[in-house]
């Protein structure tokens, strides 16, 4: 089971990757970040050699913050299973307790109706 899901993470990325290179053409660079705020993207070559060390981000890095985020995506599912797996225990746990204290309780309530038995009892032995 841990293959597969290796291969499925493995095929996520590598689909973003190449999805990513064929959707913008062999030009394009996407601004993820700059240093005025704004977002954009340039198809044109001319203009990304002359921005190239101010606005724009190079296919590697790019890369390597979509390869991140794939990563930081497969952690935090991974933590979520962990959390979701722990929130099943503390319910397993919890319901033990749960019937423990059902089972006191009613434990308890009979013991008070064989008193209330025993003392009604009494009270009409008194009174005959």
């Amino acid at each position: 089971m841990g293959k597969n899901r290796d291969k499925l993470w493995w095929g996520m990325m590598r689909r973003k990757l190449f999805r990513s290179s064929h959707h913008h053409g062999d030009n394009a660079i996407i601004v993820l970040h700059t240093n005025n705020g704004n977002f954009s993207q340039e198809s044109n070559s001319s203009a990304c050699q002359e921005n190239a060390g101010s606005d724009f981000t190079s296919r590697d890095d790019i890369a390597a913050i979509t390869i991140q985020a794939c990563f930081r995506g497969h952690l935090a599912r991974r933590a979520y299973r962990a959390l979701r797996s722990l929130v099943k225990l503390q319910a397993v746990v919890r319901g033990v307790v749960v019937r423990r204290q059902a089972r006191f309780a009613l434990h308890c309530m009979h013991a008070l109706a064989r008193l209330q038995v025993t003392v009604r009892a009494r009270q009409l032995l008194l009174n005959n």
